[in-house]
């Protein structure tokens, strides 16, 4: 089966500006009280790993720990929670970042699913160790929809990144 779902296009450097203000959209959406439904994936965690997969150079351990302790504080989560779990995430996003990478986005997104189930787990893992008990399995399901989500995401936060189709003659790329 071969997965030829590539671009030609070569993709201009990703500016800063935009790697953050995705991460501060990432963190609104988390911020939205949209209850306590299944399903909803968490969206800081997913724009995180993406930025750790595309820009290890830039993104890492140290923006995880601060996305986690403002999603800690904005949820009211035990101190450090998200926080964990999105450093190991990083961790984890900036060490296989070159070999996803090689891999078609759809494939990709199958890479990202258990990191992201990871992370849960590492979450519920603290919620039980202060005392809450054990989530509904469908809990889970948050990180399968971000999986899914795997590919707009990631048409939606290269789309700045192209180059245009039409080539400059005078430019030798």
């Amino acid at each position: 089966m071969q997965f030829t779902n590539r671009s030609n296009r070569l993709l201009r450097p990703a500016k800063p500006w935009f790697v953050y203000m995705s991460l501060f959209i990432g963190l609104v959406l988390d911020y939205v009280p949209f209850g306590h439904h299944p399903g909803i994936p968490d969206w800081a965690a997913l724009v995180l790993v993406f930025w750790c997969i595309r820009e290890p150079l830039h993104i890492g351990m140290g923006a995880g720990f601060l996305l986690g302790m403002l999603i800690d504080i904005g949820k009211g989560a035990a101190m450090g929670e998200y926080a964990l779990a999105y450093v190991i995430l990083a961790f984890i996003g900036n060490s296989l970042a070159r070999r996803i990478m090689w891999f078609p986005s759809l494939l990709q997104a199958l890479h990202v699913l258990p990191m992201l189930l990871v992370a849960q787990a590492l979450m519920v893992g603290v919620r039980m160790f202060v005392g809450d008990a054990f989530p509904e399995w469908d809990y889970f399901l948050s990180s399968v929809v971000g999986a899914a989500l795997w590919l707009p995401l990631t048409y939606l936060l290269l789309l700045p990144q192209f180059q245009p189709v039409d080539r400059d003659e005078n430019r030798p790329i």
